[in-house]
């Protein structure tokens, strides 16, 4: 397959950029430079925050202010794009139509893994921002392959948010067995199958083998697609 630039949107938040590319770089079959996957990155940490202008019905300003890195990685001539921000998913529809190269759709994907792995009619719970849990992406998606998605009770959702927004946007660490408990929370007292990591400020949380061969990692996902995509191999694991 022909070799093929990527482009990255990030700044989603930065840190999940660079645990982004570090994943692609880490995960691409290469054995010098010249074997990797180009790549144009636009850091637009500015961008206004998802999860707010979601749930205030201010859409425009995200999709007025990302415009100009459409433009920027069509100048690039860059052949897909990567967006590492699961809750920006909600404008999808909108942001392809703002330009003709190919965003990947790191929600689909990840529910065609899902699909692929657990089947129809399971149960799934998902991890996330209070913007992509209250969009539907998920959900939407879910019912379109005919499984279901269990959205996580209060306490546990303000516990989530607590993680992504207090810690590690702070860039303060987050005890992994914090995070796992929510997981297993999921998948032992409300029975689910799997559990979607859908914010990628979780993904840079570590977690126990045992307790990942449980979960769906949105951002793995979209780095195997993006290495696919570009004409390159992913590393056997």
């Amino acid at each position: 397959m022909e070799a093929k630039s990527l482009g990255i949107i990030g700044g989603m938040g930065p840190k999940a950029t660079s645990v982004f590319f570090d994943m692609i770089i880490e995960q691409t079959a290469a054995d010098r430079d010249q074997e990797h996957i180009d790549i144009v990155i636009l850091n637009h940490a500015t961008l206004p925050d998802r999860t707010g202008v979601i749930l205030e019905n201010k859409g425009e300003l995200f999709l007025k202010a990302v415009a100009k890195d459409f433009k920027i990685l069509e100048a690039a001539g860059v052949s897909n794009i990567a967006i590492p921000c699961n809750t920006s998913h909600y404008f999808y529809n909108d942001m392809q139509q703002m330009t003709s190269i190919n965003i990947i759709n790191m929600v689909d994907e990840t529910l065609k893994k899902i699909h692929d792995t657990f089947g129809a009619h399971c149960k799934i719970g998902i991890l996330a921002t209070n913007g992509t849990v209250s969009s539907g992406v998920y959900r939407h998606g879910c019912n379109q392959y005919n499984m279901h998605l269990h959205e996580p009770e209060e306490a546990i959702q303000e516990h989530v948010m607590d993680i992504i927004y207090n810690k590690v946007k702070r860039n303060l660490p987050v005890e992994p067995s914090e995070f796992e408990g929510i997981i297993n929370h999921l998948l032992v007292q409300d029975e689910c199958q799997c559990v979607i990591i859908a914010c990628t400020e979780l993904s840079c949380i570590p977690i126990q083998k045992d307790v990942a061969a449980f979960c769906v990692d949105a951002m793995t996902v979209l780095v195997q697609r993006s290495i696919e995509l570009s004409g390159k191999q992913t590393i056997a694991k």
